[in-house]
């Protein structure tokens, strides 16, 4: 992950300098963590900035989760905030004001114990009355940039919205990190609830549901647990892939899953690999899963990756050329929330730097992106980590060897150094052992048509990305 780089902070940026600092640091932690992760502790957090910049305090909803924040992420907050800003600022936390009596039971409820076996990070408070369905308004289908990478999730998850209850129940959609899963999730909730607004929709992401389980055992509400899930007429529960290792929360979600489609209602779920490639998670459970339709989201092309900038850039009231959102769409390639990380960066610089948004710009606001991505991401490496991957020697990468067990793994290596690097055909092939060009295309052709077809390859090439990508 890029550090940031020192913001300009002279007296002629006017009064807002102490929030957009704070912006800054809250957009960077957006960019390294995990988004349930993020939207948990840090995007509810509020700052305030001395006037001399020296001083940032935050404040946090009660004394749980400002101990929590602080022995987790103030360490990292702190270095942010200095070297956005350039010099040494004083960071502390303290417990948001308490607000009219009216409203304190909102913001005083004890945080109970987990559980040992299955304690995830605490979800956010519940409010008293009935549950809400957790749908951000903002993602629609209409905000989501369609592409050949996201072309049949989208079109099996219109479907969903429009005849909940029939075809493709559930709909699995996996996919990397940042690649538009949760949107098309809260897309399907929105549209049902646009078309038939006295439906029951719940969003929820899998380590709520694991949270929801604990409490329930610990304080013996199971029929409040029930009432809740199962008279759901649509449920869209993110990342299942937490539930591994948990038996007790596999199966209550068995028994929501059965309960929900007795009753023909839909669920939708999402995860980082295939049904079949889930690790420690009951088989009937695998099976339930795999029943209806499995669909991939893949990392959006370059065409795609353009429009999402262009879009982004839009709604942030910003206008971004043409030709700088493909110079970042070709240099940030991975998934959509890196994009919008680095539009949000060049964004920052723009304004900190009262200069138009050009090439140049983006060039020096992404900096240190740039250089760790080419630092990174070389043909070598590429090599290195492919052969430990297949648990083949590196040597073999650019060997005459042709048994499948070393030509296979050779072919995915040339494959991503086409795509995760800026070498040309004959460059790559004289990486591999001075190898024609020819013989890389072939590779890189092979490879990518198989990528469609082979579930199995997809993830394998999946994860060989994400840990290229770091």
């Amino acid at each position: 992950m890029s550090a940031p780089s020192p913001l300009k902070t002279n007296e002629n940026l006017g009064p807002d300098i102490g929030q957009t600092l704070w912006q800054s640091c809250v957009d960077q932690l957006a960019q390294e963590m995990p988004e349930q992760q993020f939207n948990t502790w840090i995007k509810p957090l509020a700052a305030q900035v001395s006037d001399d910049l020296a001083k940032v305090t935050i404040f946090v909803a009660n004394r749980f989760k400002l101990d929590w924040v602080r022995a987790q992420y103030s360490s990292r907050i702190s270095n942010l905030l200095e070297k956005l800003y350039g010099q040494a600022i004083v960071l502390e936390l303290a417990i948001t004001p308490r607000e009219p009596a009216v409203r304190q039971t909102n913001i005083q409820r004890p945080t109970e114990v987990m559980v040992a076996d299955e304690s995830p990070p605490v979800g956010e408070d519940r409010a008293p009355g009935p549950p809400k369905n957790r749908l951000n308004a903002l993602l629609t289908f209409d905000s989501l940039v369609e592409g050949t990478a996201n072309r049949m999730a989208r079109a099996a998850a219109m479907h969903v919205a429009t005849m909940p209850g029939h075809l493709y129940n559930p709909l699995f959609i996996y996919g990397g990190v940042g690649l538009g899963k949760t949107h098309l999730m809260h897309a399907v909730g929105n549209k049902l609830l646009a078309d038939k607004p006295g439906s029951k929709v719940l969003y929820i992401h899998a380590e709520q549901f694991v949270s929801d389980v604990v409490k329930a055992y610990q304080r013996k509400t199971f029929d409040e647990f029930k009432e809740r899930y199962h008279s759901l007429d649509l449920l869209l529960i993110d990342d299942v892939q937490f539930f591994a290792n948990k038996d007790r929360t596999q199966e209550e979600f068995f028994n929501a899953f059965e309960a929900l489609l007795a009753k023909k209602s839909h669920i939708v779920m999402t995860s980082d690999t295939y049904p079949k490639g889930l690790a420690d998670i009951h088989e009937r459970l695998v099976s339930r899963f795999d029943s209806g339709l499995t669909v991939a989201i893949e990392p959006p092309e370059l065409e795609m990756r353009v429009a999402i900038l262009i879009n982004k850039a839009r709604t942030e009231g910003a206008d971004m050329p043409e030709e700088v959102a493909f110079f970042v769409a070709k240099n940030v390639r991975s998934n959509v929330r890196e994009l919008e990380g680095a539009l949000r960066k060049i964004l920052a610089y723009s304004r900190f730097n009262q200069k138009e948004i050009s090439i140049q710009l983006a060039r020096d606001a992404l900096r240190d992106l740039l250089s760790i991505q080419n630092r990174q991401i070389s043909v070598e490496n590429i090599q290195k980590t492919v052969a430990d991957y297949y648990k083949i020697k590196v040597a073999d990468m650019y060997s005459k060897k042709r048994p499948a067990s070393i030509a296979r793994p050779r072919q995915i290596a040339m494959y991503l150094a086409k795509e995760l690097t800026q070498k040309s055909l004959p460059e790559i092939g004289e990486l591999f052992g001075g190898r024609d060009h020819t013989t890389v295309l072939h590779a890189v052709r092979k490879i990518g048509g198989e990528r469609q077809q082979l579930t199995e390859l997809n993830q394998q090439l999946h994860v060989l990305e994400q840990t290229l990508k770091g």
